[in-house]
């Protein structure tokens, strides 16, 4: 029973001032004898009364030794040893003896860790709720960074926590601070270690890269050891609660913008820890000067991915679909992105330029991809029908000829001769083209005035156009009645009967 720590007070008081007995006072405040028992013996007083033997007795060795060397180990897993050893007890009262006897962690001290100017920053991702970007939710997360010695904080918010993210706000921040410490604490990320046995630890080799570039030394803190990047823990805190706390703000660009002012603003004007004769702004006065200089080029810091595009010229990147030159479908291509643009890529040479979007299931198009598609597909469905014309109706090659050297549309041209086709058939439209070209009159006008004439000739009806589809023409079958001697045949026998 867990009990109030005024009450605790109460039993302690009457035991000690009032001289009142353990069963006068759990009678009196109406709680259980053991509970008073219990508190008497945290305080330090022996046990009233002798001791009454219990069934666990002869056990407890057992069960010490146990649970020495297996502290963690379950009263149900101790119970069904001891049960085997010949423990007739019950379940639940070895449950509590068990938490009588089971070993304490010891209580640990940690030493106060100081650092120089310039010496050390600590960093890490704080988790902030999701916000909405159209029909997408995306987690939000802080990246912050803060200087040891003159806790300054750098504040920056990401739609996510990937590694490019990641350091992307290292990047921001060096520049924030015109410098970069000598050595970086983080916790075991992933973006930071890949696989860690003890002190043997595999970096993340972009992270090994971009720390060459800037010259600091990344050191994963020890394994359950928060201590050592207490102030970063402690600075995600302080945000929580003096910045983002009832915050509002239209759009991540105007949070980062609100997150930015408040770290020059309200976070650089409180008291420095470990300082208390200094502001936050005062002590980043004197560790500005001994932090590192930047490199004259940052680190390019771009997502880089390998994309196919299938038999639509999109590829897919977070979410969404970013358009391609019909001409690179179904190989692969290197897709390029920041926070702002995504280009797609094939070897050295550009391929698309997009401005990049956080929405979902989007569309992002350049309109003289879809163009060229569309030419493409118009151009590939005229090519078809001119190879069909020049198959049933080889003199049409010709007449295409003489109107393309008079700079006439080729697709009106064979639109209307395929039309011409289907209704008067491959013979017809050959001969009818043919005495066209005879009297040097190459136009599909031409072309139809000589079937009329032709048709008119042999006396026939004028031929009607019926453009079904062929399942369509597939079900126009004849239909054969079916014979009807049979019920005359059931008739005749009904009469009889």
């Amino acid at each position: 029973m867990t009990i109030s720590a005024e009450l605790e007070a109460q039993i302690l008081r009457y035991y000690h001032v009032e001289r009142w007995r353990p069963g006068t006072i759990a009678h009196q405040l109406q709680i259980h004898h053991g509970t008073v028992a219990r508190v008497l013996a945290q305080a330090g007083l022996p046990r009233i009364g002798r001791p009454r033997s219990s069934q666990v007795d002869p056990y407890l060795p057992f069960i010490l030794q146990t649970l020495e060397k297996f502290p963690t180990l379950t009263a149900s897993r101790l119970y069904l040893m001891v049960r085997e050893r010949g423990y007739g007890g019950g379940a639940d009262h070895f449950r509590h003896l068990i938490s009588c006897h089971r070993p304490r962690p010891k209580a640990e001290a940690y030493l106060r860790l100081r650092t120089l100017a310039g010496e050390q920053s600590q960093a890490d991702w704080g988790h902030f709720g999701r916000v909405s970007i159209n029909r997408a939710v995306r987690t939000l997360m802080a990246f912050v960074m803060v200087l040891s010695y003159s806790r300054d904080i750098f504040l920056h918010f990401f739609l996510n926590a990937c590694l490019e993210n990641f350091l992307r706000g290292h990047v921001e921040a060096f520049s924030a601070w015109d410098g970069v410490t000598r050595v970086i604490l983080y916790d075991n990320l992933k973006s930071v270690v890949l696989e860690r046995h003890g002190d043997a630890i595999r970096f993340h080799p972009t992270l090994l890269e971009f720390a060459g570039h800037y010259r600091f030394e990344p050191r994963p803190v020890a394994v359950a050891r928060g201590n050592e990047k207490g102030r970063v823990e402690r600075a995600l805190r302080y945000v929580r609660d003096s910045f983002f706390a009832g915050r509002e703000f239209v759009d991540l660009n105007d949070l980062n913008a609100q997150a930015k002012a408040w770290c020059r603003d309200v976070a650089a004007a409180r008291r420095c820890p470990g300082q208390p004769n200094l502001s936050v702004q005062e002590a980043f006065a004197e560790e500005a000067p001994r932090l590192l200089r930047l490199p004259d080029n940052p680190f390019p810091v771009i997502e880089r991915l390998t994309v196919r595009a299938g038999k639509t010229p999109y590829v897919r990147f977070d979410l969404n679909d970013y358009s391609i030159p019909h001409t690179h479908v179904g190989r692969p291509l290197t897709l390029l992105a920041d926070l702002d643009e995504v280009r797609i890529i094939d070897g050295q040479q550009v391929l698309a330029r997009h401005k990049r979007s956080f929405d979902k299931g989007g569309q992002i198009e350049d309109l003289s991809h879809i163009e060229a598609l569309v030419a493409e597909k118009r151009a590939a469905r005229r090519h078809r029908a001119t190879d069909h014309l020049v198959q049933v109706a080889p003199s049409s090659q010709a007449l295409l000829v003489r109107a393309a050297e008079r700079g006439d549309n080729l697709g009106t041209i064979t639109a209307m001769l395929m039309r011409l086709l289907a209704r008067y058939g491959g013979g017809e439209l050959e001969a009818a083209i043919g005495e066209a070209l005879t009297r040097n009159a190459s136009h599909p006008n031409a072309v139809r005035l000589m079937l009329e004439r032709r048709r008119e000739q042999r006396q026939q009806r004028p031929p009607v156009a019926i453009n079904l589809p062929e399942h369509v023409k597939a079900k126009d079958t004849p239909v054969h009645p079916h014979s009807l001697a049979t019920y005359d045949q059931l008739k005749e026998q009904a009469d009889e009967e």
